[in-house]
């Protein structure tokens, strides 16, 4: 084998300085282009000529190709995955607000909205977004995190 995998840990911030309204570090992506489409196609399975082939996007009345939706989530799904461990996700409820296009610099951001304990677990809930340079927002949507 030549080479190897570096895999980063999250580990989770320190519950007790935890408050809500707390900003989770952004998560800034470079320009969707249209190579990240077709790959998301083939690794997704995804074939949608509407998110590839400008023609036929055209006559569907749209300008340009677009990212699919389920990417966009997956970008978004990062943001608390660098956070806490992805073993202490719970759930992510997400609601697609607009289209992301070609050339959009995406920008993920998070706050704790609520920190609680029940039956002797702890949680946070999160609000999380999507935003493109101009600060449109894409997509939006609630995080449940288990706390050890």
């Amino acid at each position: 084998m030549t080479g190897s995998l570096t895999m980063t840990t999250a580990t989770f911030p320190d519950w007790n300085a935890l408050q809500p309204g707390d900003a989770l570090p952004p998560l800034e992506l470079p320009p969707i282009r249209r190579l990240d489409l077709a790959l998301y196609c083939g690794a997704s399975g995804d074939h949608n000529p509407i998110h590839v082939d400008i023609d036929f996007a055209k006559s569907a009345g749209m300008p340009d190709v677009f990212a699919h939706g389920m990417l966009s989530a997956a970008w978004l799904a990062r943001l608390p995955t660098h956070w806490v461990p992805q073993s202490a996700i719970r759930s992510l409820d997400l609601r697609f607000a607009a289209i992301t296009h070609v050339g959009e610099r995406i920008r993920c951001t998070g706050t704790v909205a609520e920190k609680f304990e029940h039956e002797g677990r702890r949680g946070v809930r999160l609000k999380l977004m999507t935003a493109n340079h101009e600060g449109i927002a894409k997509l939006s949507a609630e995080a449940l995190v288990a706390w050890p």
